[in-house]
């Protein structure tokens, strides 16, 4: 029972993510991995400076227990330059008092020397740890600058996709019904054809009826009575009738003749 209802949550958990993924914003996902990826910059900068601060706390650590070190041991011959003069000028109680702050330096510079060589120890893991960690940030910094350029690309293709999806949806409008109350261009296109096609069959048909001949008879008289009033107009301009469709040229020619008669 536990097995199936497992699955069950699986499975729902994948539809959910899909179908999320299928509705997101690409824009909006990619501006959150580049968030993302600030913010793991920026933790592993801060663990790196955590790391370079440790290693400068050892140095320090290190530097003082030195200082303490030479110290001490300056303490250690200083008391037992002086025990021997107290012991030579015949101080036995001074001499013994110095013996014994020698002995304290002397053990104060065995503690130090441990203390110097657990920090030494400890300060050049430090430091190779510290120079990993710098290493680490200039990588991931690198990394970081290509996915920066990298999301300039990104959004320039997904400006690109977005203007070529709706210039496929332009296209496919042209072709296609868009709507059930709006016709697509070819549904037009075939419409006007056929109101065309069927004006010229109209104008075919009608070129042989009675009307169209009624109409020839009509024009042909009232060409007739056009041509007998031009033949009155001639007449009294004393032209005659052969010669109205003369060309101009040929009242020239007729001078000439008459000339050559004279002579």
């Amino acid at each position: 029972m536990f097995t199936a209802l497992k699955r069950w949550w699986g499975y729902l958990t994948a539809k959910v993510n899909k179908s999320f993924d299928d509705r997101a914003d690409p824009a909006v996902q990619l501006e959150q991995a580049i968030g993302e990826a600030k913010d793991q910059h920026r933790r592993l900068r801060e663990q790196a400076a955590n790391v370079i601060a440790n290693q400068k706390q050892l140095e320090l650590r290190l530097t003082r227990a030195i200082e303490d070190y030479e110290r001490a041991a300056t303490g250690a011959r200083d008391a037992v330059v002086m025990a021997e003069e107290a012991s030579a000028a015949g101080d036995g109680n001074r001499a013994d008092e110095l013996t014994v702050a020698a002995e304290s330096f002397a053990n104060r510079m065995i503690a130090l020397e441990r203390q110097i060589e657990e920090d030494k120890q400890l300060a050049l893991a430090a430091a190779q740890a510290a120079e990993q960690a710098k290493v680490a940030v200039e990588q991931n910094a690198a990394a970081l600058q290509r996915k920066l350029s990298e999301r300039q690309q990104l959004l320039s293709q997904l400006d690109q996709a977005k203007m070529q999806e709706q210039l496929n949806s332009a296209m496919a409008s042209l072709s296609s019904t868009v709507d059930q109350d709006v016709p697509s261009i070819d549904q037009v296109r075939d419409k006007i054809e056929a109101r065309y096609a069927k004006a010229k069959g109209m104008t075919e048909l009608a070129g042989g009826d009675v009307e169209a001949r009624m109409l020839e008879v009509e024009q042909a008289g009232r060409n007739a009575e056009a041509r007998a009033r031009l033949d009155t107009i001639r007449a009294e301009l004393g032209i005659a009738a052969g010669n109205a469709g003369a060309p101009s040229g040929s009242g020239e020619v007729t001078g000439g003749n008459g000339s050559d008669s004279a002579s």
